[in-house]
């Protein structure tokens, strides 16, 4: 049974993205004082004294133009309520109340969905003349609350309740081939990840528009791909903050973005980094690509707006040369060619996004890696620095996710980085592990005497 879901309504800068964060027990939305900040709906797993539900944090509610961005804005938080179960209106207690809450107010009792009033910003005498305003509204008694100190919890919880007290069956989220494939989209503003995200899961879900860096919020969007065989395959979907060259983020939102994003990459499996076949490769791109790489993160490289390339084939074939040359620590990472505009290559894109999610959490008996270990030495024994002579003896993997192995012996912590290279590179193509990294720790035996 699904999560019942609150949606959280109201005009720009009320605490709505405050109430989200305290609710989800993360600092998940960007909260700053300037209004405006939240403009894609943001999802989140929220409880309330045990109560588990879906909450969606959503843009402030302003009567603009459909075509502007206010407006497109605006019919992400009116779809919001289209789902949702209950919305929970928030004013601001110490404002009182506005022409544009009076609106909200209006749209809201036409709405087929039952309303919860909440007076926010309630502590203090400051406030009473507020929350009075607030019942003329005709929702039913405000319920005082401050989103930032956490009063009113327990008066929040008696009014959600009736619309969030449903048993539910907990989903397991596990490491199996059959867990959703955490998947996010990032790259320099503009590269069109929204664009591609509305394109795969089929409607308008994320604000896109040809003003840069719309999205502020990383968007985290459950979905089902049918994979060729025509198995359907869950898919977390996370849309992120353009970034840019770090000279170039003064604004603080923006930084709060990319730290947003940063996150994001954690949080993920495989990252999708989008090119814009219409600028080409950047140096802004190989750093997020390394990024991604040290994160332990499986990489795939996309260049989207295909359909509209110039000298497709020169094209191609240089950005491909510049990140073997660019990322020199890992050679092959997947690179496609993408439209998010027409649809074309998203389906080959999502497939190998799976295939090197699967690389990324392979595991590797102890027996199959010794028998490759021994070859290996043998097709290329290592050197003997200063005369010392190194003993490896034998390879454990410590961890997948990404692969991460032990090298064990005499002296291997002298080993140079060329013949750990040589190490990795033969492990990738004895295994398969393709391109995604692969951390290979080398631990010396304690007795530097140590000899057989």
């Amino acid at each position: 049974m699904s999560r019942p879901t609150v949606a959280i309504i109201g005009r720009p800068n009320v605490g709505k993205s405050t109430l989200f964060n305290r609710l989800v027990g993360k600092r998940l939305a960007l909260v700053d004082d300037q209004p405006g900040v939240t403009r894609d709906r943001r999802e989140g797993d929220a409880e309330l004294l045990g109560i588990p539900f879906r909450i969606i944090d959503t843009a402030g509610f302003e009567d603009e133009d459909a075509a502007s961005l206010p407006g497109r804005m605006r019919a992400q938080t009116e779809a919001a309520v289209r789902e949702a179960d209950v919305a929970l209106f928030m004013v601001d207690a110490r404002a009182g109340v506005t022409p544009l809450d009076e609106e909200v107010a209006r749209w809201l009792r036409s709405a087929d969905v039952p309303v919860v009033l909440l007076a926010n910003k309630a502590e203090g005498r400051a406030a009473e003349p507020g929350i009075l305003e607030a019942m003329a509204l005709g929702l039913g008694d405000p319920v005082p609350f401050s989103a930032e100190h956490g009063e009113g919890i327990a008066d929040l919880f008696e009014a959600l309740l009736p619309h969030i007290d449903r048993e539910e069956e907990e989903e397991a989220e596990d490491d199996s081939p059959d867990a959703p494939l955490k998947l996010a989209v990032v790259g320099r503003p503009n590269a069109g990840k929204s664009t591609l995200i509305n394109r795969l899961i089929g409607q308008d879900r994320l604000i896109t528009g040809p003003e840069a860096g719309i999205t502020r919020d990383s968007i985290a969007i459950e979905w089902e791909w049918e994979d060729f065989e025509g198995n359907m395959r869950p898919v977390r979907l996370i849309d992120t903050a353009g970034m840019r060259k770090r000279a170039k983020v003064e604004e603080k939102l923006e930084k709060l973005s990319v730290a947003d994003t940063l996150r994001s990459i954690d949080f993920a499996e495989v990252v999708v980094l989008l090119l814009d076949a219409t600028r080409g490769l950047e140096v802004q791109d190989l750093k997020i690509a390394d990024k991604v790489l040290q994160e332990g993160r499986a990489l795939v490289i996309a260049l989207n707006k295909w359909d509209v390339a110039e000298n497709a084939s020169s094209l191609f074939n240089g950005v491909k040369g510049a990140l073997d040359e660019g990322l020199a620590q890992v050679k092959g990472v997947p690179l496609l060619t993408v439209s998010a505009a027409t649809g074309k290559g998203l389906d080959t894109l999502i497939k190998v996004a799976f295939e090197t999610r699967e690389a990324w959490s392979r595991r590797i008996t102890t027996g199959q890696l010794n028998r490759w270990f021994e070859r290996a030495l043998e097709a290329n024994p290592p050197p003997a620095p200063g005369g010392k002579r190194i003993k490896p003896r034998y390879v454990t993997q410590a961890k997948t996710r990404p692969p991460s192995f032990i090298l064990f012996g005499t002296r291997v912590d002298l080993l140079p980085q060329s013949y750990e290279r040589y190490l990795v590179n033969s492990m990738r193509k004895e295994f398969g592990f393709g391109a995604v990294p692969v951390r290979l720790t080398m631990r010396p035996s304690k007795n530097p005497y140590d000899r057989e």
